[in-house]
Formats: structure tokens, C-alpha cells, sequence
């Protein structure tokens, strides 16, 4: 009997003993399980975060001692210049002052990536008929009325479906697709700065063109810094009044010429784009002025693309460009003697083509963003020798 109770008591001393240790590791397991979330949590919190360049420290306190005022700090990336409190967001939605120090919250962090043909973004004189690898982040440093990507661009990467892609992996697969260039572009390049620049600093290493289609709102020392690798360049002059730019983009214009001047000094190929919209920028002789300030400050040969604009995002209310307009545009700039003036988003329009300035023969020929005849070899006309400005090769 006694032997019955102690082998009772045994079993049941055992049982606690495991039903203890059971608990226990269910508990740890529960635990390692809660940990990993708040790390992945963490990580995917972090996810394009880092350090930003451009920016300092402003310092200072108020009369009662406000710590978050001594932690104020100034980005300089742009001409807005934004003064920055902690957790606040400069204008772009991408640039954050976490702590008393500026991160970009965009870095690896693209939104949007395709294999586009070059003549989309648009650049006529840049390896034509070539394939260009594309992305972009969220955020835009412009609040332009008529954004045509306005989804990506008008909004932060927290609204935003994202992937992650390092520069080092947007070099791996544009060499791997075959593309000779990559384009920073769709959104504004300039406010996911250090993920451009790192990645165009590693395509020129790898011999990978390097190539961006921006407003050109940025201030001119990170310019500098990434015209060393920067190969061509579409800049969307917009209008050619402050009165236009702080109206429909709420920014300036005088920032846009500077940024023109530097890429063509700097030896960067350059492309310009002027979207026409109907009673607010189509005025012919603000157009002539326009054209005349390209062709004395950045040369003859600098081709222009006036473009079509199509009612969107918050100018529904105004009609498409008429054809008439487009073409007065382009004569008004051929009159004032710009040698390539092209017409854009009116595909089949003989002003898609590019013609030689001395004898006049065409020498491409494009559909859309399909090149149908290509009359240029070596860089100069094939009827005439005539040397046509680009990057041919």
C-alpha cells in the first residue's frame, strides 16, 4: 500500500515537473515568436532609411529650454530649404528630421521600376532605339496641378506599394536585361538623392550610362556632385514666368535656369521638355522668350520637346493642347534658330522626326517611341556630314 502511495505521489511530482517545463517552453517559444515580429517590424519600419546628405544643424533653444527646438536642422538638397523640427517631413514627404538628424526615408525603396524605350523619357539624341532600365521612389519636392504620375509623386512612401532593390541590384539587373543606361525618373529624382547618386556612382563603375528626366529643383552643389556620373539629362522646363511656376508647381523658376546652366556646362547631354497647357503657359510671345533664353545661355543645338498636355489629377477642367498650338511653338523656336524642336504626345506628327539642321534630310524616323529609320552614322547626317548633336554610341 505504501509502495502504491509513494508511486502516486512520484507520477505526480513527475507530471508538474513536465507540465512545468511544457509551459515553459511554450512561454519561450511565445516569447522568440514576439521578438521576431518586433524585429521584422523593426526592419520593415527601417526599410529606406538613411542618413541624408545636404543638411545641417541649426541648434538653439527657446526662453523655456525646448529640446526639440535645439534639435531643429536645415536640408539644403533643394531650393525650398526646409526648416525642420523633429518627426517633421520636409516639402518632398521623403526627407525626415528623426532626432535631431536628417534621413531619407526613400533609399532602395522604389515604387515603381520598368524597362522603358530611351525616346519615353523623352531623349531623342541619347542612344536611340536603346532600352533604358527605370524606377522611382514616392514624393516629389513640386505640387505641380497637372503631375501626370501624381499616384507616386503627390505621395509619401508610407502611401505607396514599394520594393525593396539596393543600387547594387538595380546595376546587377540592368546589366543582366542587357540596357546600356538607367533612367531616374517618373517621380522626382532629386528627392530620392542618395539612392540615385550611389546607384549612378556604381553604373558608371559597371559602364552603365546614366541617365535622368527631372524638374531640376535642386539646389547646385549636389548637382555638381552628380553630374560627375550623370550622362543625359531631360529637364521639364515648364513654364518661362516665377507667376507659373509658384501658381500651378509651387516653386520658382529662376532655380530651374541655374540647374540648366550647370548640366550644360558640366558636359551632361541635355534634352528639354515644355508641356503646353491651354491658357497658362501657350502665350507666343513668352514662348519666343523662352526659346531665345535656350538658344543664347545653352546653345542652338539643345533640343526641345514641346508636349501635349492631357486634362489630369487637378486640371481636368482645361482641354488637350490643340495640334495648332504645338506647331506654332515649334516654329516660333525654329524662327529664333533652335536646330532640333520636336512635338511630343502626337504620335505619327512629322515633328516626332529628327531633321538635319544644314541640308534638311530626315534622319530618324519615329512612330511613337519606335524608331522606324535611322539616318545617322558616326554622329553626323549620312547625305550631308553635318555633325548632329548626342550620344550616338
Amino acid at each position: 500500500m505504501r509502495l502504491i502511495k509513494y508511486s502516486l505521489m512520484f507520477f505526480i511530482v513527475l507530471a508538474g515537473i513536465l507540465f512545468w517545463r511544457i509551459k515553459s517552453t511554450q512561454g519561450q517559444k511565445t516569447e522568440d515568436r514576439r521578438q521576431r515580429t518586433e524585429d521584422r517590424g523593426q526592419r520593415t519600419e527601417d526599410r529606406g532609411q538613411k542618413i541624408a546628405m545636404y543638411w545641417e544643424k541649426l541648434g538653439g533653444s527657446t526662453s523655456r529650454g525646448s529640446t526639440s527646438n535645439s534639435k531643429r536642422i536645415q536640408c539644403h538638397l533643394c531650393p525650398h530649404n526646409c526648416v525642420l523640427s523633429p518627426g517633421e517631413r520636409g516639402f518632398c514627404k521623403v526627407r525626415e528630421n528623426k532626432k535631431g538628424k536628417l534621413f531619407t526615408m526613400v533609399y532602395g525603396l522604389p515604387c515603381a521600376i520598368h524597362t522603358d524605350p530611351i525616346e519615353k523619357k523623352p531623349l531623342f539624341h541619347f542612344l536611340p532605339g536603346t532600352l533604358v532600365f527605370s524606377f522611382a521612389t514616392a514624393g516629389c519636392n513640386l505640387r505641380c496641378k497637372f503631375c501626370q504620375n501624381w499616384e507616386i509623386a503627390q505621395n509619401a512612401p508610407e502611401e505607396t506599394q514599394n520594393f525593396t532593390l539596393s543600387p547594387e541590384e538595380v546595376v546587377r539587373r540592368a546589366k543582366t536585361s542587357g540596357t546600356p543606361s538607367i533612367a531616374y525618373t517618373y517621380s522626382e529624382p532629386t528627392i530620392f538623392y542618395e539612392y540615385m547618386l550611389e546607384t549612378a556612382r556604381l553604373a558608371h563603375e559597371a559602364g552603365i550610362k546614366n541617365t535622368m528626366h527631372s524638374a531640376g529643383y535642386i539646389n547646385p552643389e549636389p548637382l555638381r556632385e552628380l553630374c560627375k556620373y550623370l550622362d543625359a539629362a531631360n529637364i521639364d522646363l515648364k513654364g518661362f514666368t516665377d507667376e507659373f511656376y509658384q501658381e500651378l508647381t509651387e516653386s520658382h523658376l529662376v532655380p530651374v535656369l541655374q540647374t540648366l546652366k550647370i548640366l550644360k556646362s558640366a558636359g551632361v547631354h541635355l534634352e528639354i521638355t515644355n508641356l503646353i497647357i491651354p491658357t497658362k503657359n501657350d502665350d507666343p510671345a513668352i514662348i519666343k522668350k523662352m526659346c531665345v533664353w535656350i538658344r543664347d545661355s545653352l546653345g542652338a543645338d539643345v533640343p526641345i520637346h514641346f508636349s501635349r498636355f492631357w486634362p489630369m489629377y487637378k486640371l481636368k477642367n482645361l482641354p488637350p493642347t490643340p495640334v495648332e498650338t504645338l506647331e506654332r511653338a515649334r516654329n516660333i523656336a525654329m524662327s529664333v534658330g533652335l536646330k532640333y524642336v520636336y512635338i511630343g504626345n502626337i504620335p505619327g506628327h512629322k515633328a516626332e522626326n529628327t531633321y538635319c539642321p544644314k541640308c534638311q534630310g530626315l534622319l530618324i524616323r519615329r512612330f511613337g517611341y519606335k524608331i522606324l529609320q535611322n539616318n545617322v552614322l558616326d554622329g553626323k547626317c549620312k547625305a550631308c556630314g553635318e555633325k548632329i548633336t548626342g550620344v550616338w554610341e
